[in-house]
């Protein structure tokens, strides 16, 4: 049965498309609303629809009832589906091009008779867009730039959103009675934030069933290539997947080759020859010695090395291979083999990490069980689609034992920010669910305070001197230069009361990128006035980038991991947050919300006592 949030989704594009066509303004936005009032609904609606309550929602007459419960009672819509039909399709396609919304796109229609990206494009390169009403030559510049931006993320997918494809085709695949043993591989495996595929190694001895199977699966739209060890498919979600099926004698080997990366291979490959053997997605071997210093071969310019497709070519690769293997039963024994420690996954990017595993410092990377709490939460008093006690629960059955709440501030209107009367307000019902035994967690009082554009905050110090913390983030004003956006980021950081930066580039992956900001300076910053950085664990942020982490570890930074999590469903996403702060190379440690409760009510108040205030006791 199709949830709110989906009903939501589609509700909000019928709105769009009618904006397209022209509708008034009154009908759009009585879908707009409709939407909205299904974000922050905090009743099933399932229930509502089954028990024919629908009306007692502000807003929603007869026609809204009668559409909704056809939508979850058969999870399709008639009308949407014709509204759909009766707007060219490429209308859709200039509707994912950022800051171009369904007003402009109408109007092009309209005057230059555009109905697609490629018409838009062409339209601006010949200067006709830039003298509409309400364009001008600097609209004209953003709408090519947005063009090539959406074009540039055609091919690439979120970490969040290929993962759980991913996880749902191995699970299948390890149905099969013929399968041995199966794992992700590829830049998904390495925890890289975007991905351009999915890409799976499995092990058996009939390969040609583990394909046949593997091809006919659910959820698939297209087999491009069903081969004897290879096949490669498109799935309905527009992702692209290989799976390689090898000998279980060959998996270790195959799994460590295709998770990559080409540069953590190259320099793998180098250190086999170094020690007179031959590394490849086939084995481990010893050289003859004529063949000892003899060059990497095998392909290392390559990370995937060739594709093998049929069981004869597979044949003739092994055959190129020399010497006796070294059997290696898992990917640490390769790395024991080569003297080396055994490098996680998420760290085989290319950047030092076979130098700390020679010496034996490849750190022990923090765990999801080492959790003990979060922050950074939202609610239904702002833009979350939960009620306080709903997100209290959804930590709870998570096995955590606080809970930060930060629902935005006044100045976020557009996301239903709380003024002071409505913060404190919530913070009393915090101190009452606290004092609550059945509440099931310690709820901390905080906000996602805005960072105005002179470096202030959206509330004073009396009122932030209530909470239990703050979450500082910037959401508005983008186009500051990076050394302005980096002081007004500095200057809030230096606020006593300011616990967290929030999301420090406010980039959306494969949607918008991060404004300009000088990352080091912050990061000096953050360690020299005791500020936390998030890693926010939304699939759309995952920031501060892993590429930072290590460079703020060092200098002492405490990272804390959020999910910024607007329902109870996106709570999970914690276990992302993870996945990112290992390829990060941080330890339980240095991820402050790794702390017991008794630890972290004391911390919170670290920062007010390093400049000489106090706060609420937490």
């Amino acid at each position: 049965m199709i949830d709110k949030e989906q009903v939501a989704e589609v509700l909000e594009e019928i709105a769009s498309i009618l904006e397209l066509k022209g509708e008034n303004t009154f009908k759009v936005r009585a879908y707009t609303n409709a939407a909205k009032a299904l974000d922050t609904l905090e009743a099933d609606l399932a229930t509502l629809v089954e028990e024919k309550k629908l009306g007692e929602i502000k807003g929603f007459g007869d026609a809204l009832q009668q559409k909704i419960t056809e939508l979850v009672t058969t999870g399709r819509l008639a009308y949407y589906e014709e509204l759909k039909a009766s707007v060219p399709p490429g209308l859709f396609d200039m509707m994912k091009i950022p800051r171009l919304g369904p007003k402009k796109i109408k109007l092009l229609q309209e005057k230059l008779n555009i109905t697609d990206v490629d018409a838009l494009e062409q339209a601006c390169r010949d200067n006709k867009v830039a003298g509409l009403a309400g364009f001008g030559e600097k609209t004209q510049l953003n709408i090519l730039e947005g063009i090539e931006q959406m074009r540039s993320f055609a091919t690439q997918h979120r970490y969040g959103e290929a993962l759980p494809l991913a996880t749902e085709l191995v699970d299948a695949l390890r149905e099969h009675p013929d399968l041995t043993r199966v794992s992700v591989a590829g830049s998904l495996r390495r925890g890289k934030e975007v991905v351009k595929d999915i890409d799976i190694v499995a092990s058996s001895k009939n390969a040609r069933a583990i394909m046949d199977y593997f091809v006919a699966l659910p959820g698939i739209r297209k087999v491009v290539n069903h081969g004897e060890t290879k096949s490669s498919v498109l799935l309905e979600d527009g992702i692209a997947c290989d799976l390689r099926v090898v000998s279980d004698r060959e998996f270790p080997y195959a799994l460590h080759h295709f998770t990559g990366s080409k540069d953590h291979n190259i320099a793998m490959r180098q250190r086999a020859l170094s020690q007179g053997k031959r590394l490849s997605e086939w084995g481990l071997f010893e050289l003859a010695p004529a063949e000892v210093g003899a060059g990497a071969g095998g392909g290392a310019e390559n990370a995937g090395g060739p594709q093998a497709q049929t069981v004869a070519e597979t044949a003739d690769r092994r055959a190129e291979e020399r010497g006796p293997l070294v059997v290696c039963h898992t990917e640490d024994d390769i790395f024991a083999a080569l003297g080396l420690q055994p490098i996680p996954p998420e760290l085989r990017e290319g950047l030092g990490e076979l130098e700390a595993a020679a010496e034996n410092k490849i750190p022990r990377l923090i765990e999801w069980t080492n959790l003990r709490g979060t922050f950074h939460c939202h609610t239904s008093a702002s833009d979350g689609r939960n009620s306080l006690p709903e997100m209290a629960g959804a930590a709870a059955a998570l096995g955590l034992e606080y809970l930060g709440i930060a629902d935005h501030s006044k100045s976020s209107f557009q996301a239903g920010g709380l003024n002071e009367a409505r913060l404190e307000d919530q913070i009393r019902m915090i101190r009452h669910m606290n004092a609550d035994p059945h509440t099931g967690i310690h709820l901390f009082a905080g906000s996602e305070v805005d960072i105005l554009k002179d470096g202030s905050l959206d509330f004073n110090d009396t009122v932030l001197g209530k909470l239990d913390y703050t979450v500082a983030s910037v959401h508005a004003s983008f186009t500051l230069s990076e050394d302005e956006m980096t002081r007004r980021v500095i200057r809030a950081m230096e606020n006593p009361h300011v616990t967290i930066l929030g999301h420090a580039t406010g980039r959306l992956l494969l949607s918008r990128a991060g404004y300009a900001i000088n990352l080091q300076k912050i990061i000096e910053a953050a360690a020299a006035t005791g500020t936390w950085i998030e890693l926010n664990a939304s699939t759309w942020r995952l920031e501060l980038d892993w590429r930072w982490w290590r460079r703020a570890r060092d200098l002492g930074v405490r990272c804390v991991i959020t999910p910024d999590a607007h329902s109870i469903n996106q709570m999970g996403v914690l276990r992302i947050g993870v996945t990112q702060a290992r390829k990060g190379w941080l330890r339980s440690k240095d991820v402050v919300n790794t702390l017991s409760l008794k630890e972290m009510q004391s911390v919170l108040q670290e920062k007010r006592r390093k400049f000489g205030i106090s706060g609420p006791a937490a």
